[in-house]
């Protein structure tokens, strides 16, 4: 995006990419469909950015979900609307979008150099990269890093950028996932005989340590190591700090939301007779399979005999999150450049000409186009902050370098 804005400016651009073709991440995005955006309003898309609202919010005034959908449109590729507000486009896929955007760059003179990996500057300011053919050394008028976090290094995002930064005096926050799953400790029973099952049709709730309560319905998915998918994803945020805070996190899991307790106890009160335990949650609570599982492993034998406290239970099944999984597993990472190192252009104050765009800034957002709408809308912002840069010292400058 950063490109897009300076070639169109009539500036000499030039991509460098570690890796052997580029925006691997992206295509990623759009093996499963790609969530190109969300369509809600603009004040609550706006709002889910949590703490950095105000920050992606001044991107987005510029660049939002409408002018991305109008962007791609564009390219030839047209959006629909998915049953829950999110945006697609009409193929679904992300490689149709991408091929008509790096043709039109090509066009507009857009250079691409792939297996140029960044080491950082030499002693005289020029960008050091590691090649095929060796290590070689770039200048440039102004450069905008676009080096993703700290997720799915495979494709990239290695945060291998954080030291080369950080002994340039940029304060960069610790990366953290983010839309990740959590480690349980599951006994070898259910971690035998339901990973990899999904939990249908409940909802979540998460209490913070200031707190603050919140919560979602949907569903998630048990894994031999714990819990991921979207519902999880959509809680991430909050159960990661809360970990940090307080060493752990109790999710409360309503397995049949749709049923109030006060019924929901009656129902378990009737007589069970010479029905099982398991007969009776089937019968009387719709209760089975891997929800009965998860049942069984949070509660106590005392729990399950009681009629009150079984339904309380499986209104609010206390589920002990003990870790989030690692960075490199989730779908995105939170921290990143403080935005207290950058200038309202995006340009890091202590290098001047250097700007930032993308998820190595620091700011999350939930799934749903948040993430990709986000980073479009800065890598423009980023752009433009280098034409006013530029505008302001380019007069003094004698033999004018490329953008990179």
């Amino acid at each position: 995006m950063a490109a897009e804005v300076l070639s169109n400016a009539g500036l000499r651009v030039e991509v460098f990419d570690a890796m052997p073709s580029v925006a691997r991440k992206f295509l990623l995005a759009g093996r499963g469909g790609l969530n190109l955006t969300h369509s809600e309003a603009l004040d609550i898309f706006v709002s889910r950015y949590g703490t950095r609202s105000a920050e992606v919010g001044r991107w987005l005034a510029g660049f939002g979900p409408q002018q991305l959908r109008d962007w791609a449109h564009d390219l030839g590729i047209a959006t629909f609307v998915g049953s829950s507000g999110r945006v697609f486009p009409q193929e679904m896929k992300a490689a149709p979008l991408l091929r008509a955007w790096l043709h039109r760059l090509r066009g507009t003179g857009v250079v691409f150099h792939a297996r140029h990996r960044w080491l950082g500057w030499d002693t005289d300011g020029a960008l050091r990269f590691a090649t095929p053919a060796g290590e070689s050394k770039v200048g440039a008028d102004a450069t905008v890093l676009a080096l993703g976090g700290g997720s799915w290094a495979r494709l990239g995002s290695d945060g291998a950028w954080v030291p080369l930064l950080a002994a340039r005096g940029v304060n960069v926050q610790a990366l953290r996932p983010a839309n990740c799953g959590f480690n349980v400790a599951w006994s070898g029973h259910l971690r035998q005989r339901f990973a990899g099952t999904p939990v249908k049709n409940v909802s979540a709730a998460y209490v913070a340590p200031d707190g603050t309560a919140i919560g979602r319905a949907g569903e998630f998915l048990i894994t031999a190591d714990g819990v991921e998918g979207n519902l999880i994803y959509a809680l991430s945020a909050a159960l990661r700090n809360g970990i940090e805070a307080g060493g752990s996190a109790t999710l409360q899991i309503d397995l049949v939301p749709e049923r109030e307790l006060q019924r929901l106890t009656k129902d378990l009160s009737h007589p069970r007779g010479r029905d099982s335990l398991a007969n009776h949650l089937r019968r009387r609570a719709g209760i089975s399979g891997v929800k009965a599982a998860l049942l069984y492993e949070c509660a106590a034998a005392a729990d399950l005999a009681n009629p009150e406290r079984l339904a309380a239970l499986i209104k609010a099944l206390p589920l002990r999150l003990a870790s989030p999984r690692p960075l490199d597993e989730a779908i995105s990472s939170a921290g990143g450049v403080d935005f207290a190192a950058l200038d309202n252009n995006l340009m890091l104050q202590v290098l001047p000409g250097i700007f930032c765009a993308g998820e190595m800034l620091d700011w999350e957002a939930p799934t749903g186009g948040y993430l990709l709408t986000a980073c479009f809308a800065s890598g423009r912002a980023a752009g433009l902050g280098v034409l006013r840069w530029l505008a302001r010292v380019q007069p003094a400058m004698a033999d004018p370098h490329p953008v990179r």
